[in-house]
């Protein structure tokens, strides 16, 4: 569980500190390969992890790993935002790293409050695969991770009555 934690303060510290605007129209092919790359992987991984929880293999630790990989994926989507934003007339209000991770994650609870938006094809096109990729991995990979907590339940205190 520590190291599930120091993982995600590393990503998260690496989002932050990462030179990202080393990125984005100046360099598209990189820009677009980094993005689809570490989003496949991502996809990837979280695939293997609700394999391993529906096949209930032993030694797995789905229950550490899912919630890394989702918290990865949240920073994927906010790095591509703030490199978006540098571009004229893809994001509205969106300044800062933390802007687009508030607004990643915004996205990911479907709140949209409104006060940054998405103007320009490129950023819209990502939203929408944003919205997707939640949809289909984030929500498995949630679905494994409840399945598999309420085995480990089950386990040490036996099924619960009417279940």
């Amino acid at each position: 569980m520590v190291a599930a934690l120091l993982l995600v303060a590393a990503a998260v510290a690496g989002y932050f500190l990462l030179p990202l605007h080393r990125l984005g129209a100046d360099r598209p092919v990189l820009s677009w390969s980094l993005f689809c790359t570490t989003l496949g992987l991502i996809g990837a991984l979280i695939l293997r992890q609700i394999r391993d929880v529906l096949l209930d293999r032993p030694g797995t630790r789905s229950g550490l790993i899912l919630p890394l990989l989702v918290s990865l994926s949240v920073l994927v989507f906010a790095a591509a935002y703030f490199v978006l934003a540098h571009r004229p007339g893809e994001m509205t209000g969106l300044r800062t790293r933390l802007d687009a991770l508030y607004f990643t994650l915004v996205t990911l609870a479907t709140l949209g409050y409104g006060d940054i938006a998405p103007q320009g094809q490129v950023s819209r096109g990502v939203a929408v695969v944003q919205i997707l990729y939640n949809f289909v991995f984030l929500t498995a990979a949630a679905t494994a991770l409840s399945r598999r907590v309420r085995r480990l339940v089950e386990l040490r205190h036996g099924p619960r009555d009417g279940s």
